[in-house]
């Protein structure tokens, strides 16, 4: 342990983290010539209420003490005055960079009793090599932050009081969380455009000499790739195969070899964490951070994994030597590699810090059952095994591809198949995957061999529809971001949090759909900011703030080239934006016999009086007369109404076509209560009926005559489906049933919406059945 500096007092050294959890940590490993006290996180910043920054005088910020930190501050200067040298240590990047430069502002001490010391991990070998390289705050890395954080403040302070004029109160905009809600808009707008188109496969079920049976497809048609886009031509085609039999042509086989993949980054624990935890990239740094600043093991708290915010996969000689240990003492000779497997950092990584990797090998994941909690033992095992796997050996496959052909040689048929010859780190780990495998590389195929006759058992040409692409999961968004270049590894999680607290986006099944607010907004503001809204602006600035770190930019100089074409881009929006805070209707109000508008508010749209403030009459939108109301808000839209070409109208309450008021006649409308949505008379409240919404399927149970009505589960937060019935009948289907459909394998009444499909995809709730096909348009 590197021996404290003393000067001519006898106060302990003074060592000032961020976080009270390390500070325990730290005592034990420091012992108690050091005192140990935290700032809890950052403890200066730019006023709440004000912008901040004198744009006049060079960008130059003004900072205040943060609210509610007086007490700490007191005590760190309290501190600071009684210790003979004082080590600043929160967390080794910009952000803890920043934190003890406004640590050091603030407790006003000579800069020769000032150190800046970090910890790549908190263990004995890592606070040591911490504490025995001191060095002075690098101010390159402190400028890169202020310049980050006068940006935001910037773009957010000048946007936002904007979008209150132009759209709603509340809003705010930021400089890359507006980007991240731009990708959620336009792959939806993607996704509304797609256009399915027909195609068809033909495929084979064959049997050769010996068994198995196996499935050969329809591969190329006179040399060229299979291209069917019609019942008709798979007709055709599967006449023209006849009954079979096919004839081997060919059979190739070859060894495939699969490597392990890196061990983690930022990025790509939060992705892994999201596919195979269902973690959200904020719930994984926050487990994340814990692990990293210690965790209570037998009465100790000790640092489980390095540092968690880094886009490097260098790894430490002695931490490979501990896997290489590891892996030599409990697996067979053949699963270590002769030498250190090398992963390639990207090119525009800051490499600051290692690989995301436990700190000790030998705390495996079952030694540490019952000694932490759920989610943090999940999180620390998936990072164990992706460390320690990335050290073993590669996997080796068999890969055999079959060709053959039916008398009629047009036709090539091929069947591929895979086998594992050695499992290598799978034995160990295996990286998820963000889209469905075709499972094709599973067909188990027997002996073959050029020549041999293929048995025809079945062959049937199968309808297809393309599919749109996919909407954003945390992992596919975190990946895009980062393949962007938008934000930052430390950032990640924080974008996609605002952008949901902010209500833009709104998360269902695991996947991302923007708000009618945010897709409002994302308009407004590519139309009017589309540089700022640019990936690839974006992204380029945060390679100069990058340089700004580097010592290559300087950080007034970034500010200043910004900040001209902001000025006048914010000037020209403010006299050009067009305004949706109020949208016309044909309603009357009752009170005054003025128009009303439909306004938003925090809890969407409503409709007010435009006499305001002389009237203030408002109420919820759908209290007025739902096909005035929908007219209206499509006129002013400029768009259609339902059935001329797409869905309602926005803000127009959704008509049941089904459904009608057993007292008035009307068709009912959709409303969202406490429990969820229900159907209701628009004649509210001069009529008060209100029912479940029903969807057009019968209960499937024997000798029942209900039908099935969507229902709302608080405790589950998930909609459930169920009879009408109830509780005579307690029939209950989680998955959305579809009207209409029927299973074309086990003949189940209905199929139902897979909700873990990457695309828009029916299956059968059946238990033991696993039919599926993609929705029809």
């Amino acid at each position: 342990m590197a021996k404290k500096r003393a000067s001519d007092g006898n106060g302990k050294a003074l060592v000032i983290v961020e976080s009270p959890t390390k500070t325990h940590t730290l005592a034990r490993l420091l012992g108690s010539e050091y005192k140990i006290m935290a700032s809890v996180g950052h403890v200066r910043d730019l006023p709440a209420k004000e912008l901040g920054v004198d744009v006049e005088r060079d960008f130059a910020p003004t900072y205040v003490d943060i609210k509610g930190k007086t007490k700490i501050l007191n005590d760190l200067r309290k501190a600071a005055q009684a210790a003979d040298v004082i080590y600043l240590a929160p967390d080794p990047d910009r952000e803890g960079e920043a934190i003890a430069w406004h640590v050091a502002q603030a407790i006003d001490q000579p800069e020769e009793k000032l150190l800046r010391v970090t910890f790549d991990e908190i263990t004995k070998r890592g606070v040591e090599q911490g504490m025995a390289h001191p060095r002075k705050i690098d101010l390159k890395l402190f400028e890169s932050q202020q310049a980050r954080r006068i940006l935001d403040r910037l773009v957010g302070y000048k946007l936002s009081p904007l979008l209150w004029k132009k759209v709603q109160k509340g809003l705010s905009a930021g400089r890359v969380q507006s980007v991240a809600v731009r990708l959620v808009c336009e792959r939806e707008a993607e996704i509304r455009a797609f256009k399915p188109e027909e195609y068809w496969t033909i495929d084979a079920d064959v049997e050769g000499p010996a068994p198995p049976p196996f499935k050969a497809s329809l591969d190329k048609i006179r040399g060229e790739k299979a291209k069917i886009a019609t019942g008709e031509q798979a007709r055709q085609i599967l006449d023209a195969v006849g009954p079979g039999p096919l004839t081997v042509e060919s059979v190739e086989k070859k060894d495939v070899r699969r490597h392990p993949a890196a061990p983690f980054i930022t990025s790509t624990l939060q992705q892994e964490a999201a596919r195979k935890l269902r973690l959200t990239a904020k719930r994984t740094m926050a487990l994340a951070q814990r692990l990293y600043e210690g965790v209570e093991i037998n009465g100790a708290a000790t640092g489980l994994i390095t540092y968690m915010r880094t886009d490097s996969t260098r790894i430490a000689g002695e931490a490979i030597a501990m896997a290489r240990d590891y892996i030599r003492n409990n697996y067979a000779p053949e699963y270590l590699p002769d030498s250190p497997n090398v992963y390639k950092t990207k090119k525009a990584a800051q490499d600051a810090h290692e690989a995301i990797r436990p700190t000790d090998v030998s705390l495996t994941p079952a030694s540490l059952e019952g000694k932490l909690d759920p989610d943090d033992l999940k999180l620390y095992e998936l990072i164990w095994k992706r460390f320690v796997a990335c050290q073993m050996a590669s996997a080796l496959f068999e890969q055999t591809r079959v060709e053959s052909y039916p008398a009629d040689k047009d036709y090539l048929f091929v069947a591929t198949g895979q086998v594992q010859k050695f499992n290598g780190f799978l034995a160990l780990y295996e990286e998820g995957v963000d889209d469905k495998e075709n499972g094709e590389g599973r067909n188990l195929l027997p002996a073959l061999k050029a020549g041999d006759a293929l048995r025809i058992l079945k062959i049937d040409g199968v309808q297809h529809f393309t599919q749109p692409p996919p909407r954003f999961t945390e992992a596919t968004l975190v990946r895009e971001l980062e393949r962007l270049g938008i934000g930052r590894p430390s950032t990640y999680a924080s974008i996609i949090s605002v952008i949901q607290d902010k209500k833009y986006v709104l998360k269902d099944k695991g996947r991302f759909f923007p708000t009618e607010l945010g897709e409002v907004t994302n308009s407004l503001l590519v139309e009017n900011f589309p540089k700022i809204l640019d990936a690839g602006f974006t992204a380029q600035m945060e390679e100069n703030l990058d340089e700004v770190e580097e010592g290559k930019v300087d950080w007034h100089r970034l500010l200043h080239d910004f900040y001209g074409d902001f000025q006048s881009a914010l000037a020209l929006a403010a006299r050009q934006m067009r305004s949706v805070k109020a949208e016309q209707t044909d309603i009357v109000c009752e009170k005054c016999g003025a128009p009303m508008l439909i306004r938003r508010g925090r809890n969407g749209k409503f409709l007010a009086c435009s006499a305001f403030p002389k009237c203030r009459n408002a109420r919820n939108l759908d209290n007025g007369a739902a096909g005035v109301v929908a007219a209206a808000v499509a006129q002013a839209a400029g768009a259609g109404v339902e059935g001329a070409g797409g869905a309602a109208a926005p803000g127009a309450p959704e008509v049941l076509a089904n459904q009608t008021c057993p007292n008035c006649g009307q068709n009912l409308i959709v409303k969202m209560g406490r429990n969820g949505r229900f159907a209701a008379c628009p004649g509210y409240p001069k009529c008060k009926h209100a029912e479940p919404i029903r969807i057009g399927v019968k209960c499937p149970r024997a000798g029942c005559a209900g039908e099935l009505v969507e229902r709302f589960s608080a405790k589950k937060n998930a909609v459930f489906y169920s009879c009408n019935q109830y509780p005579k009948c307690r029939t209950v289907v989680s998955d959305k049933p579809v009207a209409n459909t029927t299973c074309e394998k086990c003949g189940h009444a209905f199929l139902v919406v897979d909700p873990k499909a990457e695309t828009p995809t029916l299956k059968c709730p059946s238990k033991g059945c696993s039919f599926s096909r993609p929705v029809k348009p």
